[in-house]
């Protein structure tokens, strides 16, 4: 097979107008503008039901796609790069999607380790994972505690607090851009946190593709920044590696490690909250039970997994998955979500404190690297117990079928969780 490094986008396309679809898109079901965006179990319950291990679907503006649901197919997808590949350029839709394509960021190419394959993947990806296993997970535990404790003192006099913006959301991205490096505080910080929201799960009115050129920018500096003066930090680690990343390389693979860590993470932590106080299992031993905390955590990547579809995978050749034809070229996102409450796979009450063959983390060569799931364990583990410790009497201030989720395919967060508490004196 010719190395993906070396096709042009021309040559990875198949001929304009080729059939990829033809027919199979018929009943095909939007992944965007769903009913189904609060309760998307109840929409992969649907597919599983009317097209088995692999349904059609459209993307935003009507791009057709397939989307992996069972749990057997998307581990094979996952584990067969030499079938289904990670370069995008294979794409046989490019010819029909504009450039301001809402999803642009997620599969437009770059030259980043989530594009990469083969060898250069191996190389890319070792970088990353050296760098990341230098990372002390007690002193990151007690960094984690730290940024806590300031954002729980923000507001624990009033009584009340909004947790997924006042907590939740802020901690992971203090945490990991103090890893590479940036001051934890300030405009700029915030500034970042809010592009890579909205290049990550954009909402109605946000532009995607400008949020995502100005992460780019802030990256940029920051490895200038760390070239000229490094420190103990993953940037610094990753750029006097032996492999010798480029500029380029550096920035497009710093923005997957903090994009990887932050909304991900921060989703956990609130949907791991919001398990905890609504949950009757969990009620009574919340504000002091670690071991329960530590179920909530594995219970949500099963049933409410912060990154419910991944796209995605291309075909390197025609090929069958789950009795579909898929041809050269198609694009298959990974249901990852839907893939962990296969039933075909899992039996009713499958889920245990030790179970943790979840899909969550994705799998295969291309799967998160290791141990970057043990670090998001330790910060969201360390958010949790520190603000139960904190606020032991925390509930929410809302009844549960007030909370919302993020109108989000892609992500799975609330868009608010308010809680009250006795107020805290200072």
């Amino acid at each position: 097979m010719t190395d993906p490094a070396d096709l042009s986008l021309d040559q990875a396309l198949p001929p304009p107008g080729c059939p990829a679809h033809a027919g199979a898109q018929e009943d095909a079901v939007a992944l965007s503008g769903l009913e189904y965006q609060q309760t998307p179990s109840q929409l992969y319950r649907t597919l599983r039901r009317e097209h088995g291990a692999i349904a059609p679907v459209v993307l935003d503006g009507g791009i057709p796609a397939w989307l992996v649901l069972g749990y057997t197919e998307v581990s094979y997808v996952t584990n067969h790069d030499e079938l289904f590949a990670r370069d995008s350029r294979r794409w046989n839709q490019w010819p029909s999607i504009p450039p301001d394509w809402p999803l642009m960021p997620f599969v437009g190419y770059q030259p980043s380790v989530m594009f990469a394959e083969g060898p250069e993947h191996q190389r890319r990806a070792g970088v990353i994972t050296e760098a990341l296993e230098a990372v002390d997970q007690f002193e990151l535990a007690h960094t984690c505690r730290e940024i806590a404790e300031g954002l729980i003192d923000a507001f624990a006099g009033s009584g009340q607090a909004e947790l997924m913006s006042a907590f939740a959301h802020a901690l992971p991205m203090r945490a990991v851009v103090r890893l590479c490096g940036m001051p934890a505080d300030g405009v700029d910080t915030d500034d970042l946190v809010r592009d890579l929201r909205i290049s990550l799960d954009a909402a109605e009115g946000d532009d995607p593709v400008a949020a995502y050129v100005r992460v780019m920018e802030r990256m940029q500096r920051l490895v200038k920044d760390k070239r000229n003066n490094p420190g103990s930090d993953i940037t610094s680690r990753m750029l006097s590696h032996p492999a010798g990343l480029t500029d380029e390389e550096m920035v497009v693979d710093l923005i997957t490690v903090i994009a990887a860590a932050q909304q991900p993470t921060a989703n956990w932590i609130c949907n791991t909250l919001r398990l905890l106080l609504t949950d009757d299992r969990f009620a009574l031993n919340v504000s002091g039970g670690r071991l329960s905390v530590g179920q909530a955590l594995n219970e949500v990547l099963w049933l409410d997994t912060p990154t419910q579809n991944f796209i995605g995978r291309w075909a390197v050749r025609d090929t069958q998955l789950g009795g579909r034809h898929i041809k050269a070229g198609d694009c298959l996102v990974l249901g990852l979500a839907a893939a962990n409450t296969d039933p075909q796979i899992w039996p009713e009450g499958h889920i245990g404190p030790e179970n943790s063959a979840h899909l969550s983390f994705s799998n295969g060569e291309h799967r998160c690297p290791y141990p970057a799931p043990l670090l998001a364990d330790v910060i969201a583990r360390t958010a949790v117990e520190t603000l139960l410790e904190r606020l032991p009497d925390v509930v929410l201030a809302v009844e549960p079928n007030e909370l919302r989720w993020r109108p989000s395919i892609w992500m799975r967060g609330l868009t608010a969780l308010p809680v009250s508490f006795t107020p805290v004196v200072q």
